[in-house]
């Protein structure tokens, strides 16, 4: 049976250097720190490659987290990946549950998450399905 969490996140982004060598200084790495409320209670860490272009509001992102939480009573961790375009201000971004990577109580999770950003807060809306949840 599908599921859905609602609440809030903070997330803090704190730059990582380009290492000496590897990589085009041009794609910038960040390390991402994040606490969910609401529905689901937890925290996450990533990392973060993004690029930004010559045109105002064009840019792309990838990230991968690890999420520490408690869903629906159950706790365990999962991995989310995310792919994020801006085109002109125009935003396209897709959050999925990377496939097996559930543990713990969440063992089988699978789902897409949404973030919306409003007034500068952080609004997750996570739709996904646990294997025994009926």
């Amino acid at each position: 049976m599908t599921r859905y969490a609602h609440g809030t996140f903070t997330v803090t982004i704190t730059p990582l250097p380009t290492e000496e060598g590897i990589g085009d200084p041009s794609i910038g790495r960040m390390a991402l720190q994040k606490v969910f409320e609401g529905d689901m209670i937890g925290s996450a860490n990533g990392q973060m490659l993004a690029v930004r272009s010559d045109v105002k509001g064009s840019a792309g992102y990838v990230a991968m987290d690890r999420v520490a939480a408690t869903l629906d009573g159950r706790s365990g961790t999962f991995a989310l990946q995310h792919s994020g375009m801006m085109d002109r201000g125009a935003p396209q971004l897709r959050i999925s549950v990377v496939p097996d990577s559930g543990t713990g109580e969440l063992t089988g999770i699978a789902g897409t998450l949404d973030i919306e950003i409003r007034d500068g807060q952080h609004f997750y809306a996570f739709t996904y399905l646990l294997p025994d949840v009926e």
